[in-house]
């Protein structure tokens, strides 16, 4: 027997509110759905490249960057801070509250050692989470090629002979590089007229412009590949593959030896989820031939530290920084 007419017009409504109300709690919820639920990442990521465009870690983390982008499928996008010797930008990443994987920052040592010569708004063993190693630098005593030194043992003979007149150059007025600069000069007997730089590439115009004498930073390796300058020597342990006729300091009988790494660090308190995710996509971004052809055209060797040993360097170097501003009589500001 039909039912009758409002009964059946009563159910269609019952139907079509539950059906409504259904509708309408699953757009509630998928709208109070938290941001941190969404798939990282769900927006572009920011890298501060704490030196100027133009240098070589403009040229060695741009290939980086874009086979990031294609692992991650956002944008990894550059973004340049230099300032104090490459220490600003990366100090501005551990400043922000907000550790969400969106904007990282390059580590070097600089950075690990401001705060034993300058009071400092962040401490590099807390304010940090360690990421991923990427590679070594490789640092050189570089002229221009026409300069009138054939060797180091001639430049260093010149410079005896005219204390503070010659002048070397370096990014920053505290890094690794302008330290061992010193330290050379303090083991030679001699006095170097040392100039603070911002960046890799303004340096080497002044070199080239025959307003620097002496280079003695990384990223040399393009243009003495071009036959614009001479290397006299590295501070490597070994020579170079692509300079094997420049000797080490060591072989020339002063034992320095600049060990200077960089990696990718994001704020303290990353979720480990995000911090895995990331890990994972520099691992397969180091593998993309453009990112490899960089680093060997820049004298660069691979640095493939995971979290935890990038974490353990970064500890150990603290107490070796510490130690070797000690050896040169250096006190704090």
């Amino acid at each position: 027997m039909p039912a009758p007419a409002d009964t059946s017009l009563r159910r269609r409504r019952f139907l079509q509110q539950a059906l409504g109300s259904a509708a309408t709690l699953e757009l509630t919820a998928t709208l109070a759905m938290p941001a941190q639920a969404q798939a990282f990442p769900a927006k572009p990521i920011t890298l501060v490249v704490p030196f100027p465009p133009g240098s070589m870690f403009d040229a060695v983390l741009r290939p980086l960057s874009e086979a990031m982008t294609a692992e991650l499928g956002q944008p990894v996008v550059l973004l340049h801070k230099p300032g104090a010797g490459g220490v600003t930008g990366t100090a501005g990443v551990a400043a922000m509250t907000e550790s969400d994987g969106y904007t990282l920052g390059v580590m070097h040592n600089s950075v690990i050692r401001q705060p034993h010569m300058a009071k400092v708004p962040y401490d590099p063993l807390r304010d940090f989470t360690y990421l991923a190693g990427l590679a070594g630098l490789s640092t050189g005593v570089v002229v221009a090629a026409n300069a009138p030194w054939q060797t180091l043992a001639e430049l260093l003979a010149d410079a005896k002979k005219r204390p503070g007149e010659i002048s070397w150059g370096n990014v920053g007025a505290t890094s690794a590089n302008r330290i061992y600069g010193e330290r050379l000069a303090r083991a030679a007997g001699v006095k170097f007229n040392f100039i603070p730089f911002k960046g890799g590439a303004e340096e080497f115009q002044a070199l080239l412009g025959g307003h620097l004498d002496v280079y003695g930073d990384p990223g040399f390796g393009a243009m003495a590949a071009t036959g614009k300058v001479r290397v006299l020597a590295t501070m490597t342990e070994k020579r170079l593959p692509r300079h094997p006729n420049a000797p080490t300091l060591k072989e020339l009988g002063y034992d320095l030896v600049v060990v200077s790494p960089i990696g990718i660090v994001a704020p303290k308190n990353l979720d480990p989820a995000v911090a895995s995710r990331l890990q994972a996509a520099i691992r397969k971004a180091e593998s993309a031939p453009a990112y490899q052809r960089a680093l060997a055209e820049y004298d660069l060797t691979p640095w493939p530290l995971d979290s935890a040993a990038f974490s353990s360097y970064a500890q150990a170097q603290f107490q070796r920084e510490k130690q070797m501003l000690d050896e040169i009589g250096f006190k704090p500001e």
